[in-house]
């Protein structure tokens, strides 16, 4: 027998293909503008998106409903992707790296010691994949710009080949 989606011409709908990167919401806010006739509310959103195998990226986005907001954030956290350099699940050394007023500390442990990171840091470094980490904030307590601190951290990240191999070019 003909299935009867078949009989009136729609197609089988094909599996959406899973995404490969897992996202978090580090920060939503309602922020206004005023005019003339008062005030325009809307919600920004900073979202964190990576696939907890050493690729995170950072996106903050506005929008007029919350989800339009989030959407609009985790795509451009996804067109936003680096790559982190991992050593047995951890950084390859210690860095210290500011963005505005923020400033955050990060330096590898060693196995079993786990994330010791707070608020913002914890959800950039578990979604990079890194797995035995201490890291510090200092300073602002403002999140998209720790975020966006930490991100700038890992992406200065150098391993020992990268490093050797960047001294013999020069």
């Amino acid at each position: 027998m003909i299935d009867r989606k078949q009989r009136r011409g729609r197609r089988p709908r094909k599996d959406e293909k899973k995404d490969e990167f897992d996202q978090q919401v580090i920060d939503l806010a309602r922020v206004t503008r005023v005019m003339a006739g008062g005030k325009r509310m809307r919600f920004r959103a900073c979202v964190v998106a990576g696939d907890k195998k050493g690729r995170v990226g950072m996106g903050v986005a506005k929008g007029a409903d919350v989800s339009i907001a989030v959407n609009k954030a985790a795509t451009k956290a996804r067109k936003q992707i680096i790559t982190v350099p991992l050593v047995n699940d951890t950084i390859p050394h210690e860095i210290v790296a500011k963005f505005c007023g923020a400033e955050v500390f990060l330096k590898p442990a060693r196995v079993g010691r786990g994330v010791i990171a707070g608020g913002p840091v914890r959800a950039v470094v578990e979604l990079a994949g890194i797995k035995n980490i201490v890291s510090k904030m200092r300073g602002s307590k403002n999140k998209v710009n720790n975020v966006t601190a930490v991100i700038n951290a890992l992406q200065t990240m150098r391993t020992q080949e990268t490093a050797n191999k960047e001294k013999d070019t020069k």
